[in-house]
């Protein structure tokens, strides 16, 4: 028995485009004798398409389109993820066809719905026979949370399978490879199979997929494992899967980081066809690296950066933005705001009334520089990159209209200290931001000799108080008892809860981490509820 597996980015909602997809694949691996070809969950719809599968025509159209790909089809069987609607209720489906079209359906049971899952509002649990037979051996079906279910691994012992197969859409996170490994382990301690993981990969608005689609033996080792970040399909025997486990593969954390970033960032621009992106270069770290991300995404011909310098703009910020785009071969252009700074305070002035000068000018610097990137976002239709991280959106240390205003936030994922950790990972490869910029004190140059540390910790200590309270729930007080200082604890805490309506209006960026804002953590803006100090 051969056995082909299809990793593929398919662009959601676009059915024909996708099924033309599989019927590259199909016409290959046919011709070169594949005796089955398995691509990846909802693959003809994309995933994931949320209130696209609530329209009749969109999933009629995506049967239909499964339904025809019998026709390319000679000798092979094709197992492709589809949504089904059945008796009023929907299904996400895999089918099984081949050249007479439709010979079996298999309904997910286990419906994930959490964090950036939310598959009960869609479908329905199946409850249909998750096998079938190809000659002497017993095949199963699942598709991705089916696996992380213990009750459904357990029910398989039942089935006497021979092998299983699971079907994924698995968006990747910082810790995603490691549990995915976890559950390859289970499998073969349970059930002592082999197991089959097909995954998609590329970027879906916030999602991004790394495939990784891996062959595992009944022993629990990865005996083919496909590209991570990248398209890929690989064509073996059944008696192949049982071989020699593949060599152990370093892991290398900030490069999986690094490559996520850029392929969600390629895909977000290419899949809504912006003809480039746009970025307010500050001479500081985190432009740098937004600019050096979307560059290996996009090619230097399609980034661009604009510097808008002021009198607090240090002369050393203005060259490191040029030495930036000179390294990274990109467009850069300078354009001063000190004049239309000035012209906004005349015009203000009988209203500010004299008023002490506090925030509302700084925020006034950082909302002409947000103007101009706009201006020319909707004059040369570029889509313009907002550049703040993890650690100032959580905080609020950002200016709503200003640094905010863009349509795709890289860095919303990424905390400060990992900003500096990418920086450097990419500068190992060849050093393209200026040193300069890593090494000197981070500063949003809005006030006289203005530094982040004026306003926020440090960010050793700020980024690990926003994980435990963000990503895992800590009360104050678990957070105070990992060794935290009280007062600093409530200030952030404070800041965290009060900005989530700037959060509400930013653009959206790209989720690495287990739990991030927008999907990851959804809470109230009018919100009385404050944790117990």
């Amino acid at each position: 028995m051969k056995i082909s597996l299809v990793q593929e980015n398919p662009v959601v909602g676009d059915i024909e485009g996708n099924a033309s997809i599989a019927r590259d694949y199909i016409l290959k691996f046919d011709s070169s004798g594949s005796d089955l070809i398995v691509f990846s969950e909802l693959f003809i719809t994309g995933y994931p398409p949320e209130d696209l599968l609530l329209r009749e025509d969109f999933l009629i159209s995506a049967q239909k389109s499964v339904e025809n790909l019998s026709s390319t089809i000679k000798k092979s069987k094709v197992l492709i993820g589809l949504p089904t609607w059945k008796d009023g209720k929907r299904y996400n489906s895999a089918a099984l066809l081949d050249k007479s079209g439709i010979i079996q359906i298999y309904d997910k049971h286990v419906l994930p719905n959490y964090i950036e899952f939310d598959e009960k509002r869609y479908f329905s649990n199946g409850s249909s026979k998750n096998f079938f037979q190809f000659n002497d051996l017993k095949i199963g079906l699942s598709i991705c949370e089916d696996i992380w279910d213990e009750g459904f691994i357990d029910l398989q012992k039942e089935n006497n399978l021979d092998l299983l197969i699971n079907l994924s859409a698995s968006p990747f996170t910082t810790s995603k490879k490691e549990e995915r490994g976890n559950i390859f382990t289970k499998i073969s301690e349970k059930l002592n199979i082999p197991l089959i993981y097909v995954n998609q990969t590329g970027g879906q608005d916030e999602l991004v997929f790394d495939g990784t689609s891996s062959v595992v033996n009944k022993q629990g080792d990865v005996t083919f494992e496909l590209k991570s970040f990248a398209t890929d399909s690989i064509q073996f025997s059944h008696e192949e899967i049982n071989k020699s486990s593949i060599k152990e593969k370093t892991s290398n954390r900030l490069k999986d980081l690094y490559d996520s970033l850029v392929l969600a960032t390629k895909d977000y621009v290419e899949k809504n066809n912006f003809k480039g992106v746009l970025i307010g270069s500050s001479g500081g770290i985190d432009s740098a690296l937004t600019a050096t991300i979307a560059t290996d995404a996009l090619g230097s011909d399609k980034v661009r950066t604009i510097m808008m310098p002021f009198k607090y703009t240090a002369d050393i910020s203005i060259n490191d933005a040029a030495l930036l785009a000179k390294n990274l071969k990109i467009s850069h252009q300078e354009i001063p705001i000190e004049m239309v700074y000035d012209a906004h305070m005349s015009k203000l002035s009988e209203i500010f009334n004299n008023k002490k000068i506090d925030k509302t000018e700084e925020n006034l610097q950082s909302r002409i520089r947000g103007v101009t990137l706009m201006a020319i976002s909707n004059k040369d239709g570029l889509l313009v990159l907002t550049t703040g991280n993890k650690s100032e959106t959580a905080v609020g240390y950002s200016t709503l209209y200003g640094d905010t205003a863009g349509g795709f936030a890289v860095l919303k994922d990424v905390s400060k200290t990992l900003v500096y950790e990418l920086s450097k990972y990419r500068n190992g490869l060849n050093e393209v931001i200026p040193e300069r910029i890593i090494t000197r004190p981070p500063s949003a140059e809005l006030a006289p000799d203005q530094k982040d540390s004026d306003s926020l910790p440090d960010y050793e200590i700020l980024d690990p108080i926003i994980e435990l309270y963000v990503e895992k729930d800590f009360s104050v007080k678990e957070i105070i008892q990992e060794g935290f200082d009280k007062k600093t604890v409530e200030k952030i805490i404070g800041l965290i809860d009060f900005n989530e309506y700037k959060r509400r209006q930013a653009p959206l960026g790209v989720k690495i981490s287990d739990r991030n804002f927008d999907k990851g953590r959804r809470y109230p803006i009018t919100n009385s509820w404050k944790p117990n100090i």
